[in-house]
């Protein structure tokens, strides 16, 4: 399951962050690393960004970003 996958007021885990180079050093230096707890606050009306909170803060990530991101 990916963090694409998560409805909306659910807290999951991060397991590991797919893909590779750039994109995914990307995803990491934004705070997306084994073993954070990641809360899904909002999904756009089309499905795409998504906002999370995780470590304190809110980001908003793209469907194809939050795809690499596997969770437990």
């Amino acid at each position: 399951m990916t963090l694409k996958d998560v409805k909306v007021g659910k807290t999951v885990t991060v397991s590991k962050v797919a893909g590779e180079g750039a994109v995914r050093r990307r995803i990491m230096d934004m705070g997306l690393t084994r073993g954070v707890e990641v809360y899904v606050r909002k999904v756009a009306p089309l499905g795409d960004p998504i906002e999370i909170n995780l470590r304190g803060y809110e980001l908003t990530i793209r469907k194809e970003d939050a795809a690499m991101v596997l969770i437990d």
